[in-house]
């Protein structure tokens, strides 16, 4: 399978070089050069444009930042699917809106493309050493074909059913880990106030029924304000979408949007 990847962040690129490393013949391109340095002692291809990199691909990973990223890089007349042929895939590991990947299907179906929703989670940390958490909505099919590639970064690969799922179920994670900061942030205040030292109470939380990821995270990166600072906005963002999606669903979504809600506002990001 020829692989094309969009996106070489702090995530996306780890994740491409594992795929260049396995051996797959990898086309690359991205908006900012310095992007693909890290590449040049590697078999990777560069491309023009991203319809030069899909004519040369039978599977295109996007790993952009958001819904707007997304449409930038698939349409008009030097996107992806400009160059896509029948039968090639797109894989969107970004976190976006679930129905921004349904549209993006309903447009590519009419030239006999698919496209399957596999967000990531871990990091580049994760993605360096293959075990990147994909959860992945599509046709079953075309998920087992991508398979191998995916599992060239990641461990496991989760399948979750229709197209869609995936985002879905990313946000659902995202949403619930800025619930947990909130109680994990607020919690640690009391303590404080109450005479115990926030590296103490994480020591003892972090080893009983009480521990979440959310409270080790806090504790390793020095505190809530030096989150807010590189993942304020996309957990803002991520929430915002979790948010809608209740909403046109008509689901209460109770305790754990108010406890993100409580998380964003001491962010300084809300929703």
């Amino acid at each position: 399978m020829r692989v094309g990847f969009i996106g070489l962040g702090s995530q996306g690129g780890p994740m491409a070089r594992r795929i260049v490393d396995a051996g797959y013949p990898t086309t690359l391109w991205a908006r900012r050069p310095e992007s693909l340095e890290p590449f040049a002692d590697t078999a990777a291809k560069v491309a023009g444009s991203p319809a030069e990199l899909a004519a040369d691909s039978d599977l295109v990973c996007l790993c952009v930042v958001g819904d707007a990223d997304v449409d930038e890089v698939t349409t008009g007349e030097q996107g992806v699917l400009a160059g896509l042929t029948p039968g090639g895939v797109i894989a969107v590991h970004s976190t976006v809106h679930p129905n921004s990947c349904r549209e993006l299907a309903q447009t590519a179906a009419v030239q006999d493309v698919s496209v399957i929703d596999a967000p990531v989670s871990g990091g580049g940390g994760a993605a360096a050493e293959g075990r990147l958490l994909v959860m992945v909505g599509g046709d079953a099919d075309v998920v087992e074909r991508c398979r191998p590639v995916f599992e060239t970064y990641a461990d496991p690969v989760v399948y979750l059913g229709e197209l869609g799922s995936g985002q879905t179920t990313k946000l659902l994670n995202n949403l619930l880990f800025t619930a947990n900061l909130a109680t994990s942030a607020t919690t640690l205040s009391l303590g404080q106030a109450l005479g115990v030292s926030p590296e103490g109470l994480t020591e003892v939380i972090s080893r009983g029924s009480g521990n979440s990821f959310a409270l080790n995270a806090l504790g390793g990166i020095g505190g809530l304000d030096r989150l807010a600072g590189y993942a304020g906005s996309l957990l803002q963002k991520d929430v915002r979408l979790v948010a809608d999606l209740a909403e046109r669903a008509s689901a209460s979504s109770g305790a754990v949007l108010d406890a993100a809600d409580a998380a964003l506002t001491l962010m300084k990001h809300p929703r």
